[in-house]
């Protein structure tokens, strides 16, 4: 049996993407910016997915851009309100600490060029509340960066909360939506989103496409020079094939979203309420408010590394955590973040599902976790200090 639970990582791509892109690489191959009729036939099909992918989420068509994925929106989005904020002597960027790395090293730039960067602590659900923002604005802040959902332990933020107060204060109000677009309702004019980035391949579309949305009277500063693609904000001849695939897979997520939720929400409880089982370990994240497709322990007492190889090996691909960090042997900074130790930090599983899994693979699971949890706290003399009181627990 094998079992693909790292969806948060990328998902498979659906056969309506593929079907979607696929004339667009056989026949409908113009350039969208060329004035003959294969280029403007292009053009059409370019206009009418900027269409749907805004339908999506609530926006405007002129307010859609594509850009490579997630990162680079991130990047955009970031450093767009920072120069903004700059011409006006704004240069107080509020964030949180368990932000993804395409927000927080965007951040770590900013600060070296004279921006004061303000980050939030998340608790230990892995979550803030509006009061923080409310209290943490200054009238020389430019910026407020959150993300919608947690990437590695699927904690949704009070979002629409979040962009109230941001309305209210006068702040620009981006979210990294990466985690949450296509599994969670967004719209981003009732949630007073002013930038938001989300990336196909996290919602069964094609990898290397994205999407920054900007409202409407947002200036952006160009991340990447050249042409005069995306009304001149985004140089580059745009990948319609990803994008057709992205516009098709985002309309079919958003179609099917409160039944494909009401699935994974009973497939995920079922594997938290049964992992939960097992001696000092802890879910991670929000218990309520967390991604239907998420569950994240830590098992004290085993590397992780180990853990996720050994899954492997019995046919499960699962991760610790995220993908764009999967080769450092630090620990991850949301564990951190949220009042881990480093002793502990390590020994984490993150499984994401998608609606392709069944119930006999969450049996499976559920099965076969215990087993190697209990194989490589056997192998551990750490452990056996621990049972001998030698050591004491962490996690009880």
């Amino acid at each position: 049996m094998e079992i693909y639970v790292d969806n948060a990582a990328t998902t498979k791509m659906s056969k309506t993407a593929i079907n979607a892109m696929l004339p667009f690489m056989e026949s409908i191959y113009g350039n969208p910016s060329s004035l003959h009729s294969k280029g403007q036939i292009a053009a059409e099909h370019l206009l009418n997915s900027r269409e749907r992918i805004a339908k999506c989420i609530g926006a405007e068509t002129n307010e859609i851009y594509f850009t490579s994925g997630g990162s680079e929106a991130d990047n955009q989005a970031i450093i767009s309100a920072a120069r903004n904020g700059a011409r006006r002597n704004k240069k107080h960027i509020i964030s949180t600490a368990f932000e993804h790395h395409a927000v927080l090293h965007t951040l770590k730039k900013l600060e070296k060029e004279g921006f004061e960067i303000e980050l939030l602590p998340v608790g230990k659900k892995g979550t803030i509340n509006p009061e923080q923002v409310k209290n943490a604005i200054r009238e020389d802040t430019c910026l407020v960066t959150i993300m919608y959902a947690n990437n590695e332990i699927g904690s949704i933020l009070p979002i629409s909360e979040i962009g109230a107060v941001c309305k209210e204060k006068g702040v620009i109000f981006h979210t990294d939506a990466v985690q949450a677009a296509g599994h969670v309702h967004i719209n981003v004019k009732e949630q007073n989103i002013d930038l938001l980035s989300l990336s196909a391949h996290k919602f069964h579309g094609p990898k290397g496409i994205g999407v920054l949305y900007a409202r409407k009277g947002i200036i952006l500063t160009n991340i990447i020079e050249g042409g005069a693609q995306e009304r001149g904000k985004r140089a580059g001849t745009e990948n319609l094939p990803a994008i057709m695939g992205m516009a098709a897979a985002l309309e079919e997520a958003v179609e099917n979203m409160d039944e494909n939720a009401k699935k994974l929400t009973r497939l995920r409880d079922k594997l938290i309420t049964e992992l939960s089982k097992i001696p000092h370990s802890t879910l991670n994240g929000d218990p309520i408010n967390r991604l239907p497709s998420n569950i994240h322990f830590i098992f004290e007492g085993i590397e992780g590394e180990s853990l996720l190889l050994l899954l492997d090996a019995k046919g499960i691909c699962a991760s610790s955590g995220s993908a764009c960090t999967s080769g450092s042997l630090d620990p991850s900074h949301v564990f951190l973040s949220i009042g881990h130790p480093h002793e502990i930090a390590h020994g984490s599983v993150r499984l994401s599902l998608s609606e392709e899994n069944t119930e006999e693979e969450i049996d499976y699971i559920i099965n076969t976790v215990p087993e190697i949890v209990s194989y490589l706290r056997n192998m551990s003399p750490l452990w056996r200090d621990k049972v001998n009181g030698i050591k004491p627990f962490i996690l009880n």
